[in-house]
């Protein structure tokens, strides 16, 4: 058998070629489509942070703690240092009301918070931190509680301190631990080292997140909220109820020796901050990050679509030409762009629909003009169907998303060695070595035979 080569190159083979730099091209058009994605998820971002600070922001409730002043060299009234103390009960209820707005296409998901504060300290023994009483500034003392975005306070706050409620700052007072908050003074009297019991209710706008610290030698948090769609930060995990059916029920018991910091120190205590815990208020999946992983996906549509061309080529023996090759690759690139512009609009499921059933359409249309026949012109809208079918399961499963990724190749291969199971790949060769001309072979008399 002989291997043709120039002119008489297999054709299947240089179709293959083709057909492969083709899909390699449509790599272009597939990585802008992720560029411009992603700008717009950036722009969304950008909207999303302005939107939320006008609200609140992520908020992160720090406190009440008390800071104790004191003279670090006694007798000197210039050099002033502070203790901080942390209560011995610390407990926190509250309920989050989510409230989704939208500007333009954008949308943010803001809450309101209703949260009861309570708990006691004792009398801070500043002794153990090596300062001595006569050192001490008690009438200086005060209760600091951080709120990173005060703009989002919405009510009168009153801090009852043993039933009396105490003067509260507009600013906080200048510590080690927080930037922004609010100043409660506490003259004490050493005289009358009684437990102090403290509460206050604090309505609070917020966006997204919701954190606390859990300062005290016995923390209690507890937040309900109607809201489904919830992520629990922190290193502490939160006991949740289930059997609550529209909404979340969450609470964390926290203990002193849960956590790496003690309940008084002097100076910056870098672990207090890393302690934070709560919830994130969450809106599903965005379109953008569907969309996004939807177009990871196209490489493989493109290179399945023009396999099933090529069986039908192959088996009907009929040419596709390299430019209704790249027409449909492009058409298939495209569903990508009517999904993400449709989707900023009408949510993702519904853009989904659209956009498939577009593209859908529109190659099947475009495939009864290259196949002439109505047999393959259904059987490519079936394969497509079912192709799109699959991706919008595959993208729901986001943490099956491998499997049914690789059961779906794994299927498609073993279809596609089935079809071709009969196929002769060397059919060219063989028709070209039948119809070669065999030279004559020369045996001695062939000369006097032709003379007589």
């Amino acid at each position: 058998m002989k291997t043709n080569f120039g002119t008489n190159v297999n054709p299947i083979l240089i179709k293959i070629v083709v057909s492969s730099v083709l899909v390699l091209l449509m790599l272009i058009p597939v990585e802008m489509i992720k560029t411009m994605i992603k700008e717009r998820q950036g722009n969304k971002n950008a909207e999303q942070t302005e939107m939320g600070w006008k609200w609140g922001g992520k908020q992160q409730v720090t406190g009440p703690i008390l800071v104790v002043r004191y003279v670090k060299v006694p007798g000197s009234q210039g050099d002033i240092g502070a203790a901080y103390f942390l209560p011995d009960e610390y407990s926190v209820d509250g309920t989050v009301k989510p409230e989704e707005r939208t500007r333009g296409i954008q949308k943010i998901l803001n809450y309101q918070a209703d949260m009861k504060v309570k708990g006691t300290f004792s009398f801070p023994d500043v002794e153990k931190l090596g300062i001595k009483p006569s050192q001490v500034l008690w009438d200086e003392s005060c209760f600091i509680l951080g709120i990173p975005n005060l703009q989002g306070i919405k009510n009168k706050i009153v801090f009852n301190m043993n039933g009396h409620p105490l003067e509260i700052l507009p600013s906080v007072f200048p510590n080690d631990l927080i930037n922004s908050g609010l100043t409660m003074k506490m003259n004490l009297n050493p005289e009358n080292k009684e437990m102090l019991k403290y509460d206050f209710s604090l309505t609070l706008n917020g966006t997204e997140g919701l954190y606390f610290l859990p300062i005290g030698k016995q923390t209690s948090i507890h937040l309900t909220s109607t809201w489904k769609s919830v992520g629990y930060i922190g290193d502490f995990v939160a006991t949740e109820k289930t059997d609550v059916k529209d909404g979340i029920d969450a609470r964390w018991d926290i203990y002193d020796y849960n956590r790496n910091y003690t309940q008084m120190w002097i100076g910056e205590n870098k672990n207090l901050e890393e302690s934070a815990l709560g919830m994130d208020l969450q809106l599903p999946i965005n379109h953008y990050e569907k969309t996004l992983r939807a177009v990871k996906y196209a490489i493989m549509f493109i290179g399945l679509t023009f396999l099933v061309f090529f069986l039908v080529e192959l088996l009907s023996k009929r040419q596709i030409h390299p430019v209704q090759y790249l027409l449909v690759s492009l058409a298939l690139v495209l569903f990508y762009t009517l999904l993400l512009a449709f989707s900023e609009h009408i949510g993702f499921n519904w853009s989904y629909l659209i956009s498939s059933t577009a593209t859908i359409t529109l190659i099947t249309a475009y495939s009864h003009s290259i196949f002439r026949g109505k047999k393959h012109t259904v059987f490519m809208g079936i394969f497509l169907i079912t192709l799109y079918i699959y991706l919008y399961v595959v993208l729901q499963q986001e943490n099956m998303a491998l499997l049914f990724g690789a059961v779906g190749l794994f299927v498609a291969l073993a279809i596609v060695m089935y079809v071709l199971r009969k196929v002769n790949w060397y059919k060219n060769d063989e028709e070209n070595d039948e119809t070669e001309e065999i030279p004559p072979v020369y045996t001695p008399g062939d000369e006097d035979r032709d003379m007589n």
